[in-house]
Order: structure tokens, then sequence, then C-alpha cells
């Protein structure tokens, strides 16, 4: 088995002297408080563990080639991130200690927006409020989607399988055409991009041979400097509603109903199915409602629900298209869901003209960062995400399983099943004060119980903190770790240096620098 290998020596002043060769000295950062301004703003401990040497923020793709033969001679490790805003999971911060962050924040370029055919192209660089305000600004009737977050980058968080609640919520699957690179300075463009004069590279994702694409996702493969990304043409008509689903035990029904009208493209977005915790952290503060010690009593919930109009599980459900399409989606919805509830589901409709407010747009916002004040304190969090399958049963059991769990280390349970197609994503939040030590160190141990309980279903993560990144690669052990055997294998071949992400996702966490390193 594989150690994370926590730091290796400081990058040297001369390499340092060769940046800033390349990029200018005023983007080289290096002094303490540039390194302190990149940690992970919700570590654990403060952030030193993975504190980087410096701090490189290129402009353009020869930029990128220079620094990256810079180095491989130099052996100095980088840690590419798009605008190093994915909070949960270290944020900016690298896995191993001392590695140069390769901030992209500079390449921020829309480099296209074609209204027909629906797509756009991208820099890194590029935030989600930068593409909503472009398309707002300049009248295009194209929707994107967002994350609960929308602080990041929109190449970045498809590249790490983010997701938002639209139908074009499956980000990755949205990247079509991916401009890389690679360790060793070259640059590649992926599917019809490999054409010089290709005029349809964010048409179609394929290309001929091999598809290079996901080899891109969650790696550490090289770094993407440009990534297509299609777009949602505006609909005629929208529908929302929030479902209320009053008992604990309502898990198991709803979760089939939702997951058989998501598979069958009724609902056609990933469905948000949360506990009552989940829209408290956001509204208010654990204070305002409970002070004793262990997690919140079922009652202090009840009295949640009753506040802000829950039930133990909300539902969030928007259909979109067509007027005669989202009207029949409609019908379907609620003969499905309202025998079983009791109770009608009220929708708010949105007509072409109407305000913009009341449609199912997907808008960028920030405000779900609220829950990491739901302790006081300097708060943080981190997720927990498994994915099991979309089955009402194993849903309730799971939840049962893990509210149990939570209750007992004492921290107060948040969840949201996110139903896709034929999986859900299951969020947990870990929220916690990082001015507490108990509750840290409980946050830690509880984290490590839940991967084993989860590996014990068979469900693993599909995305990773930075502290955590070798303990999720561990869960996938078909045939003795044959996938990480794999993944080493062509970190090896193409990046011998080791140069690109050291121990990103579990992958090579070695470095030939470390002394003893193998």
């Amino acid at each position: 088995m594989q150690t994370t290998i926590d730091e290796i020596a400081p990058v040297s002043d001369g390499a340092l002297e060769r940046f800033r060769g390349v990029i200018g000295a005023q983007w080289v950062l290096s002094s303490v408080d540039d390194r302190r301004s990149y940690h992970d703003p919700y570590a654990f401990d403060g952030g030193p563990e993975h504190e980087a040497s410096a701090i490189l923020a290129p402009q353009s793709v020869e930029e990128i080639q220079a620094i990256i033969r810079i180095a491989n001679e130099e052996k100095t490790p980088l840690w590419p991130v798009g605008r190093g805003k994915n909070l949960g999971y270290g944020a900016a911060a690298p896995v191993l200690r001392n590695s140069l962050i390769l901030d992209l924040s500079r390449m921020n370029r829309i480099l296209e927006v074609d209204e027909k055919s629906a797509h756009c192209l991208l820099e890194p660089g590029v935030g989600f409020f930068d593409l909503y305000d472009h398309l707002q600004a300049n009248n295009i009737p194209l929707w994107m989607s967002v994350p609960g977050n929308s602080w990041g980058s929109v190449i970045g968080n498809a590249l790490d399988r983010g997701i938002g609640y639209t139908p074009y919520g499956d980000h990755c699957d949205m990247l079509c055409g991916l401009e890389v690179v690679l360790p060793d300075g070259d640059v590649i463009r992926t599917g019809m991009g490999a054409m010089d004069n290709a005029s349809t590279w964010q048409h179609y994702r394929h290309g001929y041979g091999p598809g290079w694409e996901q080899m891109f996702v969650q790696s550490s493969l090289g770094v993407v400097t440009k990534g297509g990304l299609w777009l949602q043409p505006e609909p005629e008509m929208t529908a929302k509603t929030e479902i209320r689903f009053p008992k604990f035990e309502d898990a198991e029904w709803a979760v089939d109903v939702l997951a058989d009208l998501r598979r069958r493209d009724i609902i056609q977005h990933n469905i948000v199915f949360g506990s009552p915790i989940r829209a408290a952290t956001v509204l208010s503060q654990r204070a305002d409602w409970y002070e004793g010690e262990g997690a919140i009593p079922d009652a202090v919930c009840e009295e949640i629900m009753a506040k802000f109009n829950l039930g133990w599980w909300t539902g969030k459900i928007n259909v979109q298209g067509h007027a005669e399409i989202v009207e029949a989606s409609m019908k379907i919805i609620r003969a499905a869901i309202e025998p079983r509830l009791g109770k009608e589901v009220d929708f708010e409709v949105w007509r072409k003209g109407d305000p913009i407010s009341k449609s199912a747009r997907g808008v960028p916002t920030t405000i779900g960062l609220q829950a990491v004040n739901w302790y006081g304190g300097r708060g943080g969090h981190i997720g927990f995400a498994p994915v099991m399958p979309s089955k009402g049963a194993e849903a309730l059991a799971f939840a049962r399983k893990m509210k149990a769990i939570y209750d007992e280390v004492g921290q107060d349970y948040y969840t949201t099943f996110t139903i896709g197609r034929r999986h859900i994503n299951n969020v947990n939040l870990l929220l916690y004060d990082r001015d507490d030590v108990e509750m840290v160190a409980r946050v830690k141990s509880l984290f490590t119980r839940l991967v084993d309980v989860a590996r014990a279903e068979g469900y693993a993560e599909y995305r990773g903190h930075i502290d955590f990144m070798d303990m999720i690669a561990d869960t996938y052990d078909f045939n003795d770790h044959a996938l990480r055997r794999l993944n080493d294998k062509v970190k090896k071949t193409l990046d011998p240096n080791n140069i690109i992400a050291p121990g990103r996702n579990g992958i090579s966490p070695y470095h030939p620098r470390k002394e003893g390193a193998e």
C-alpha cells in the first residue's frame, strides 16, 4: 500500500528566479502572506500541512509550457487550480506540501459562445458569475447550470465532476473538447479538436480512436487550458416546486418514486432531497435552536421543520421545456406523488416574459456557504458523499445507519440524497468550529468511520478532500487495487518526474525529490 508523502523540500531561490523570468516577478507569489492566502480556509489545523512553496499565475499556454519545462528540470511539483475555490475539498491547497500552486485564474477569457449550437469555449479561470454575467449582458438566450456554491471555475468544477440542479446539471457530461498541456509540455486537443481546422470541436466529443477527455477528469495527467461546455437553450416554460415529506421513513417510497421519474426524464435534473438541518444551517445558527450537549434532538428538528415549513425530507424539483411538455410533466409528477403524500403538489410556473426570478434558471450563488457558521466560531466543513443505487429501501437503511452514527458521536445530521438517473450522491456535510479542538478531533474520526461504514455497504466516494485522498482511493480495492496500479502506470509513463499534482486522488504520491522515495 502506498503512503502519502506529506512534504518535500521548498523550491529553491534559483528555481523561483527562473519562473520569474517566464511570467514576471509580480506573478510569482512567495511571501508568507501570499502562501497563507492559498491555505484551505476550512483546514482542521490552519493549513500548514498543505502549504505551498509559492504560487505561479501564468496567463497563456506558452507560459504554462515554459513553467512545466522548468518544473521538470528542477523536479518541482505543480498543483494546478482554476480559481482555487473547491471549498470543503481543500480549496487551492496541494496534497504535497511545498508544491507550487499553478493558479490559472488569470486565464479567464470567454473565448466563444455559439448561440445557435448552444455551447461555449472557456479558459479555466472563468467563474460561474463571469459566464452568467456575460450571457445576461449580451442577451444570449442560453442558460447554464451552477453548483450549490458558485464561487469556483466553470471548467474546474466540471473536471472534478461537480453537479448542478438543472437538465444540464451533470457538469462533467457537458464537457466537449479540451485543450491540455501534458507533463512534458506538449499541447493536445481532445475529440474533434485534434484536427487543425476543426469546425466541430464543441459539437462532438469523441473524435477518432480512443477518447481521452475523461483522462483529464479528476486526474494529474495534464493542465487543462481550454474547455468546451454545452449550454441549455432557453426553454419556453419552467415549473418548480418543493415537496415536503413529513416522516423520516418517507425516504423509502419518495426516493423510489423520484428516481423512477428521473430515469424516465420526466424530471430532467439531479434532485435535491435533504434533511431539515440542511436548510437550517443556511437560514440560522445552531444556538438559535439548541445549546445542549450532543446532536440536536429530533424534537428540535420538528421545531425547525415547523418554523421553516419543511418536511423531514424536502425535495426540490423543476421541469423545463415547451409549455405542452412542462404541463404534461407536472401532471405526471402530481399523479405519482400526491396519492402517497396526501396533499397537492403546487408548482410555481414561469413563461418567457415573466420575471426571471420565478424561473428554474441556474443562477450563481454563494448562500450555501452560510452553513459553515452553524456552530459559530471560525466555521468549516468537509463533505462525505458516497455513491449508492437510487433505491428507496437502501437509501432509508443507510440514512438510519448514518444518523445513528452522527447521534452517537454528537454531530448534527446534515444529509442530502442527490438523485441522478441511476445513482445517488449521498452528500453528508460535517460541520465544525475550527477553534473547538474536541469537535475537530470528533469530525476527523467521524469521517474515517463513515468511509469504513460506506465501504462495508459497497459504496465509495466520487471525490475527496486532500487530507483523505489516499484513504478514499484505497476503497477501490478490486483485484488488489488494480485501478490504482493502472493509474500509477499511466502517471509514471506520462509524468515520470511526477510534476503535475502528485498525490491527487491517491495517484502516485511518490516524488523523486523526496529522499528515499521509490
